[in-house]
């Protein structure tokens, strides 16, 4: 979602009189937050669910995860998953789900932009290679790699849809498609 999509109010999920969230501040809270739940969908159906940093660059939500990890072997055989964000107060902040599919992001010019934001915003140094991240020894290490220099997947979720959770005075709901 490089160009602003229209925002649509479900009135029916909204206060009375409420407006639809503007974009721009649906894209500042995608832009400030640091972490992220993604789901992702088990071969047998079964959702599955998990934390991780993630950044918005160029109309996208990009992550990083190993092939290894659950959600890594979930999104090999099904790329559709959801990444959500926002606070755990009822009656004020505003709520972000991105939904789409994963797609693996390669090509040093894209990762080395995403590598400088995973330090700059969480202090999570990792150094770009063509495909993927390598954690660099003074950042942190994963306990899951047992392969020293191991490439890192990074994937970039384009969403087809958002949908923003305002609450505060009124409760809006709305949704962005491209």
């Amino acid at each position: 979602m490089t160009n602003e999509p229209e925002a649509e109010l479900h009135p029916g999920y909204s206060s009375a009189g409420a407006a639809a969230t503007p974009w721009a501040e649906v894209v500042a809270v995608l832009e400030r937050a640091e972490m992220f739940w993604i789901s992702t969908v088990r071969p047998d159906g079964r959702p599955h669910v998990a934390p991780l940093p993630a950044m918005w660059l160029d109309g996208a939500l990009h992550f990083a995860t190993g092939l290894e990890e659950q959600k890594g072997r979930n999104l090999t055989r099904n790329p559709n998953c959801v990444l959500t964000t926002g606070n755990n107060t009822y009656g004020q902040g505003l709520d972000v789900v991105v939904e789409g599919p994963a797609v693996r992001v390669t090509g040093l010019p894209t990762l080395e932009r995403l590598a400088e934001l995973w330090t700059a915003k969480i202090r999570w140094p990792y150094d770009a290679v063509e495909d993927g991240f390598r954690h660099r020894p003074e950042g942190p290490q994963p306990e899951t790699s047992g392969v020293p220099g191991e490439v890192v997947p990074v994937f970039a979720v384009r969403p087809s849809k958002i949908l923003a959770f305002g609450r505060g005075d009124e409760f809006s709901q709305t949704r962005f498609r491209p």
